[in-house]
């Protein structure tokens, strides 16, 4: 408690009420007086509140008041609340005995609010006044001693003892002063006649009429009294009642009676004829809110009444007589205001925090809310809710006080502005509501890392394509805002058959663009892998990564390679049959590689020299040169041949190799009989039967020499092979491939001169005729079965024999 002396006019007296909840709120009240000096310390908060001064800044210990001035703020440093602007008790609550001023102290980390009371003192820093600077009485001469004459008023905006206390008449020999205390609605005096009066002796008395207040010094004010003496009518009206106590609604309608005065006067004719009047008393005028019959006496509603703004009139009435000279009596009504439950709740909210992150804790402060009823009683009392399903509540601090807290998690990306909705209903009859909008905004948190439309991308690119060209474009979406969502790009380091991903590919870090560092080329690298990881700005930053396949797609870019025993166009290649060869006779076998894959590799066989020949044909798919008939005595003995080799391509690429086809007397003149087969002859010597024979017992030899070859190697340590129900291909370890289909299947075993070899001949039905494209463990293909003349069909090889090859259905 702080005590300054009388002349400081400053007392300060402190009151602090504490509640322990789960939510700190308390209440502090002071009290100071009116007109007090900027700086003046009204309490110290810290030590009120038991609060070490080192956490005031820290905790940003603010002042929130509804005023349109800050009339107190905060020292940091020491704790003490002072007066920021000066304080005006009139000002802030006119005609009211008691002002106190409701201020609000908010603290951070944790959030707490505290009440606080000031109350304002009275100073006698107002004189008394009369409303008039001069009044006039007209008393009659005839009146006797005694005879009293109510006085005006004089008005003090002060309270408590420093309002007016006393009236002093000036010394004159006629009058006296009777001053009469009206406890709480003041003190009135009224003018006693002493002595008679003789209207022809002093016509007219002058009086001074002061006021003085009760303060320390006094102070006061005063007014001109004329005294008219008039010798007329000597009965004075008499009310019924000096004093009139009623009650009214204050939401009585217009012309409502409120009271009817009664006042009689014991004179005859015009002297007893009484007119009724209101009398206007300091600045309340009576005659705005209520009308008065000066005739019959009767008072009603004239106005609007407001309880909350006057919740009682002390009215004021005149009875005078008509006579000569007019006497006149006073009375006093009372009205008292009922209160109706005629005001809704008024509600007011201060932001605390604006926004809100999305990240904040349960039980954090967004707003205060402060609700407030003018009508008394039950209408009066209100209650607070929010209306509809969020994650805010209201959580009481003091009577009428709220706070607006997050009681759920916060979500920007899915919704970043609430619009939470606050009524406040009395408890009236019918009831009356109010209702408040209050917009929380949600600020953002990085809290959703980058997403990919899909976890791997697959990327087709044409061999050959430029260095330097864009590849694809990674694009990635970050829910969040801002900073939280700008995201950039890079490549994890990893390596692609020991070559390190970014000597391959590179990427626009802002853009996503993903750029090739080299020409790739299908025969040397048909697909290859790595990783892409996008990255926020946020803090701390969040990141996913996405799974790039590229893969090479093949160009035409290599022609058919002829190969041995015969040479590309420009070396010398012969082949000799005999004359007595028969049509369809075997000649020779072009046999030729593509570096390319698919369609681009397919090749076809045609003869483009000489123009027309018709003893040759050449098989399109096969590459055989065969016979077209019996040689004849006009056929040359020297055939030069022209094979071109086209792939399929677009545009195909091609490539030519030159045979002299020799014809010779007898199959003993040729040089390699074991790589021409003919077919059949016209006819057969002894020595081409016995050579016949001979061919074939090599051949079952060989055949059988085979089939155990492939058991030895093949065959599985179960004795058995397995059956599927369609079309298989099987590569196994030691270089073999098995073809199944239903169950049937063919094993042919390589070895590792094989794998050199061009060709391998598979008996019927190999390949179906409607195959399709066969894929091997790793990636390797067969190219579509295509079905060519003769009933021919081609099967490309997979990669696993490290250059194309062909399979050869005859």
């Amino acid at each position: 408690m702080y005590v300054r002396g009388q002349n400081g006019h400053v007392w300060i007296h402190v009151v602090a009420l504490l509640c322990l909840c789960d939510w700190s709120a308390s209440q502090l009240s002071y009290s100071i007086s009116e007109e007090v000096n900027k700086g003046t310390v009204v309490g110290n908060i810290a030590k009120d509140l038991n609060i070490n001064v080192q956490e005031l800044e820290t905790r940003d210990l603010r002042i929130v008041s509804s005023y349109s001035k800050k009339y107190f703020d905060v020292n940091l440093r020491t704790g003490n609340l002072f007066v920021n602007e000066r304080i005006d008790r009139e000002e802030l609550c006119p005609y009211l005995v008691k002002c106190s001023m409701k201020i609000q102290a908010t603290l951070n980390n944790p959030m707490n609010v505290h009440r606080i009371e000031v109350n304002v003192l009275d100073i006698n820093d107002n004189s008394p006044s009369f409303i008039e600077q001069s009044h006039v009485l007209n008393i009659s001469e005839s009146l006797s001693v005694g005879e009293r004459f109510l006085l005006p008023i004089a008005e003090d905006a002060d309270t408590g003892i420093n309002t007016v206390k006393s009236y002093k008449l000036s010394q004159n020999e006629h009058f006296s002063l009777d001053v009469q205390s009206g406890g709480e609605h003041g003190v009135s005096a009224e003018l006693v006649l002493q002595k008679a009066l003789d209207r022809e002796k002093q016509p007219v008395i002058t009086l001074i009429l002061t006021a003085v207040d009760g303060g320390k010094p006094a102070r006061s004010g005063s007014m001109h009294l004329t005294v008219n003496v008039i010798d007329v009518n000597d009965n004075t009206p008499t009310f019924s009642k000096s004093l009139y106590k009623v009650r009214v609604k204050e939401n009585a309608n217009p012309s409502t009676v409120v009271v009817k005065l009664n006042a009689t006067d014991l004179d005859e004719s015009m002297n007893s004829k009484i007119l009724y009047s209101l009398i206007k008393r300091g600045t309340i005028d009576p005659s705005n809110i209520f009308d008065l019959n000066s005739e019959t006496g009767e008072i009603t509603v004239k106005g609007t009444l407001h309880y909350e703004e006057t919740p009682a009139y002390e009215v004021r009435v005149q009875a005078m007589d008509q006579g000569t000279v007019p006497r006149s009596t006073h009375a006093k009504v009372l009205i008292e205001v009922i209160d109706v439950n005629d005001n809704a709740p008024e509600i007011s909210v201060t932001s605390l925090m604006t926004p809100v992150k999305e990240d904040a804790e349960l039980g954090t402060i967004v707003a205060l809310v402060t609700v407030s009823d003018k009508d008394g009683g039950n209408n009066g009392v209100t209650h607070c809710k929010i209306v509809g399903s969020f994650p805010f509540k209201l959580q009481s601090n003091y009577k009428n006080d709220f706070s607006l807290v997050v009681d759920g998690p916060l979500d920007r990306e899915n919704t970043p502005i609430y619009n939470v909705t606050i009524t406040a209903t009395d408890e009236g009859s019918p009831p009356l509501s109010s209702m408040k909008v209050v917009t929380v905004h949600v600020s953002d948190v990085n809290d959703n890392a980058p997403l990919f439309k899909e976890p791997v991308i697959n990327v087709y690119l044409k061999e050959n394509s430029p260095t330097g060209s864009v590849i694809y474009t990674i694009t990635a979406f970050d829910s969040d805002l801002d900073t939280n969502a700008k995201l950039t790009y890079t490549l994890l380091e990893s390596s692609q058959r020991n070559i390190p991903i970014s000597s391959v590919v590179n990427i626009n870090s802002e853009t996503g663009d993903i750029v090739s560092l080299q020409s790739f080329n299908f025969e040397e690298l048909k697909t290859f892998q790595f990783k892409v990881q996008a990255t926020d700005s946020g803090v701390p930053p969040l990141s996913s990564n996405v799974t790039v396949n590229v893969f090479v797609l093949d160009e035409n870019d290599n022609s058919p390679s002829i190969l041995a025993p015969y040479s590309e166009h420009g070396s010398v290649n012969s082949e000799s049959i005999p004359y007595s060869a028969e049509a369809g006779y075997f000649v020779a076998k072009i046999r030729a590689v593509d570096a390319d894959s698919g369609y681009n590799a397919l090749l076809s066989y045609h003869l483009s020299e000489p123009k027309g020949n018709n003893l040759f044909r050449i098989g399109t798919s096969t590459g055989e040169i065969r016979t077209k008939r019996r040689m004849s005595d006009n056929d040359l003995k020297s055939h030069p041949l022209v094979v071109l080799v086209s792939d399929n391509g677009e545009p195909s690429l091609s490539a030519t190799v030159s045979i002299d086809v020799v014809v010779v007397e007898s199959t003993a003149d040729i040089q390699t009989p074991f790589r021409h087969v003919p077919i059949k002859e016209e006819s057969f010597s002894d020595l081409n039967l016995y050579l016949l024979i001979s061919i074939v017992s090599v051949s079952l030899i060989f055949l059988l020499s085979l089939i155990t070859l492939i058991a030895v190697k093949c065959h599985r340590t179960d004795g058995t092979f397995s059956r599927y129900s369609a079309p298989m291909i099987t590569t196994h370890p030691d270089g073999s491939w098995s073809y199944s289909k239903a169950t049937q299947q063919y094993d042919v075993c390589f070895s590792s001169d094989t794998l050199k070899s061009d060709v391998v001949v598979f008996p019927a039905p190999f390949p179906p005729v409607d195959a399709e494209l066969i894929s091997i463990n790793g990636g390797d293909t067969f190219t579509r079965t295509q079905t060519l003349p003769n009933k021919d069909k081609v099967v490309g090889l997979p990669s696993l024999l490290k250059r194309p090859k062909y399979l050869y259905y005859i």
